[in-house]
């Protein structure tokens, strides 16, 4: 993996401690970070539905290396279910570092549910580290929201809105936070101006977008301004910050 553009203009070879060097998280404070793949042509996943279709490896180093020191991992239930979420455990490499920042040994994961059906045969459930979280609205069905408390904690918020899931998991100590969407859940979290920093990947392809989650136009556009780009066998994988935010 190359560093084509950071602040310092660099160009050289990085290990995967490097690359999670190069996506720092501020030492105190909330910071919301999404993490996106897009192709040539705008599609979030591939012909399969699914985004390990459009990415590659270097993207999971990226895509690796800013979880391991997050607090929280948020997700849309469309995508627990599609991509088939795997449990979040804790790694030993990174004990001490972690430890120090007072975090968890591990990123807890978030799923934002107004339905409550979710994957519970899924493993992340039962094989996660720290025992996984749901948000979803005061008025859920009781039944579900009882099977849900099976399974995870369960936060039941006034209104399913960006800022209320935002604060509900800060008020917890999850200041961290990287959202991995899909796209719907992105939107909205944008349009409340709530991300501070998108890490993009640019796939070298088309895949035609009719499996992408068509989203709602925003008000006017959010601009967030160039850091970095890396890149590996053509693909980009570029960071940006919102404009006006600081790390």
């Amino acid at each position: 993996m190359r560093l084509l553009l950071d602040a310092a203009s660099q160009d050289k070879d990085l290990t995967a401690d490097d690359v999670a060097e190069r996506y720092p998280w501020p030492e105190s404070g909330k910071w919301v970070r999404a993490m996106m793949v897009t192709t040539l042509d705008g599609a979030a996943v591939g012909p399969d539905g699914l985004s390990k279709s459009v990415t590659s490896a270097a993207d999971q180093v990226v895509f690796n290396a800013v979880r391991r020191f997050a607090d929280v991992v948020l997700v849309g239930a469309q995508t627990v279910r599609a991509e088939q979420y795997t449990p979040m455990t804790a790694k030993p490499e990174d004990a001490v570092r972690r430890a120090e920042a007072g975090q968890t040994p591990a990123p807890v994961i978030a799923v934002v549910t107004g339905s409550l059906e979710l994957p519970w045969e899924l493993p992340v459930w039962s094989g996660s580290t720290h025992r996984p979280i749901v948000l979803t609205h005061e008025g859920a069905v009781p039944e579900r929201l009882a099977r849900a408390r099976e399974h995870a904690d369960v936060l039941t918020l006034p209104v399913l809105s960006p800022d209320q899931i935002i604060d509900a998991l800060v008020a917890r100590g999850l200041r961290r936070i990287v959202t991995e969407g899909g796209p719907t859940l992105l939107r909205e979290l944008i349009a409340a101006d709530l991300v501070d920093e998108a890490d993009i990947t640019l796939s070298p392809g088309f895949s035609g977008t009719a499996n992408s989650p068509a989203t709602a136009m925003l008000s006017e556009v959010r601009g967030f301004r160039l850091e970095q780009v890396l890149e590996q066998d053509g693909f980009l994988m570029t960071r940006h910050l919102r404009a006006g935010a600081e790390r």
